[in-house]
């Protein structure tokens, strides 16, 4: 059925698809595996999540932790469910071809059938569920991390507190790395939507797009203050 709408999309839709979705997995790559002496605001966070479970261990009470990684689950909490309401709309909207069309229409001002639309909204629906499914292992990571550093003991001289620490903030890591990818493709989804409106608007939102990740990850006034004193080096 789909396959049948595919010869009304133009060679400038498929350079323009194409271009958003390697500029998703192209800008993800970099971002976790920078050039050298040029790291991300992710990787750099790496160190800093490191250094956060060293404190942990010799840190007495452990509430203000237990804090932190409960503010990290109810943030990816917030986003698990705002994506998967954009899923059942998207489904929503897919499922009712004739206001779909009228929809369409009205945005691009431009006839074509309710399959080219469904195509266009599936796109962004792509995007959204991976961010779903990335969203809802980075809780289940952080779940797991609050457990390791339940696992700490107390006594920073006992030979598993530095072990169990290390475990946590290697689960926390990749718990985060989840996390940092769902947001992408959050980015993308809304970097998709100008698509209703043509092929030349998907091509100038993906451009943005692009360009708004590299510089918050590369050049941004954050990133700018934790590379003043990292993680390890000297004051």
């Amino acid at each position: 059925m789909i396959l049948n709408h595919l010869f009304h999309f133009g060679p400038l839709d498929a350079v323009a698809l194409l271009w958003l979705f390697a500029g998703w997995w192209v800008v993800g790559r970099v971002i976790e595996r920078p050039p050298a002496g040029k790291p991300s605001v992710s990787v750099l966070m790496r160190d800093f999540r490191k250094a956060w479970m060293v404190e942990f261990v010799t840190r007495s009470p452990r509430i203000f932790d237990g804090n932190i990684i409960g503010s990290l689950r109810q943030g990816t909490t917030f986003f698990v469910s705002a994506t998967m309401l954009s899923i059942g709309g998207g489904i929503a909207l897919i499922g009712n071809a004739e206001q779909l069309s009228g929809l369409a229409r009205d945005l691009a001002q431009a006839e074509a059938p309710a399959g080219v639309w469904e195509i266009k909204i599936l796109v962004i629906l792509l995007f959204v569920v991976d961010a779903f499914l990335k969203f809802v292992w980075a809780h289940r990571l952080f779940g797991y991390c609050a457990i390791l550093m339940a696992a700490v003991p107390n006594d920073p001289a006992h030979p598993a507190a530095q072990f169990r620490a290390e475990q946590a903030a290697e689960v926390n890591i990749q718990a985060a790395k989840n996390f940092n990818a769902g947001l992408r493709s959050v980015y993308f989804s809304l970097g998709a939507l100008p698509w209703l409106l043509g092929s030349v608007p998907l091509l100038i939102s993906a451009t943005a797009t692009i360009y708004v990740l590299w510089r918050r990850e590369f050049a941004s006034q954050s990133r700018m203050v934790m590379m003043r004193h990292l993680p390890g080096t000297k004051a």
